[in-house]
């Protein structure tokens, strides 16, 4: 696949000029990442945002992996060619996502808003064993949750009954598209315009 990559760059010369040029010009361009859609024009994550720097989005046109849907106002250039920045592209192949997401720690804070299940705090994050390692239970979806450290310390080795502590949610294995819900709840602090048709967040709608 690399092999095929260099090649495809090489039969397009001002391609290859262009992504060997200096981008040390190019004051803003690191500023303008490209949001990534699949081809069916869903973002290929949410939380955090599928982007793509400037250069990698220029590749993909470059080598007709992508559709370039919008663009910055922000030019490049190499001694041959004059381009402006993507700000969107689409995937021309359609990359069927996975029913279920990994098991990872940022997973599960993210199944769990960022929200501590005991007691509801956004601050000092780890996670939990509902039912504690020592009395058998496992590292799983539906025995981790959420807590910050000061819950975690406080309910210890012991069971749910014994502390007096219970989830507020039980803890189960999410889908996908779960987290793509949970993820379009924490935007990026900085949303270009050309991205509002695509991003679903929970916005009031104008009249």
């Amino acid at each position: 696949m690399q092999k095929l990559a260099r090649e495809t760059v090489r039969k397009t010369p001002a391609a290859a000029e262009f992504l060997a040029s200096d981008d040390t010009h190019f004051h803003n361009a690191d500023a303008c990442p490209a949001l990534v859609l699949n081809a069916d024009y869903r973002p290929l994550s949410y939380y955090p945002l599928s982007l793509w720097g400037w250069q990698n989005a220029l590749k993909a046109v470059f080598l007709e992996r992508v559709n370039i849907i919008s663009e910055y106002k922000i030019e490049v250039r190499s001694p041959s060619l004059t381009l402006c920045l993507p700000s969107v592209v689409s995937l021309k192949t359609y990359v069927k996502p996975p029913k279920y997401p990994a098991f990872t720690r940022f997973n599960v804070f993210l199944r769990d808003a960022f929200t501590c299940q005991y007691c509801g705090s956004h601050e000092d994050l780890t996670f939990d064993h509902v039912r504690p390692r020592r009395l058998g239970g496992r590292t799983v979806w539906d025995n981790v949750v959420a807590a910050c450290t000061v819950c975690n310390f406080r309910k210890g080795g012991r069971l749910c009954d014994q502390a007096g502590m219970f989830p507020r949610q039980k803890p189960r294995r999410p889908t996908v598209y779960e987290l793509h819900d949970v993820g379009r709840k924490f935007p990026p602090n900085y949303l270009h315009e050309s991205w509002q048709d695509y991003l679903y967040w929970d916005s009031q709608l104008q009249p």
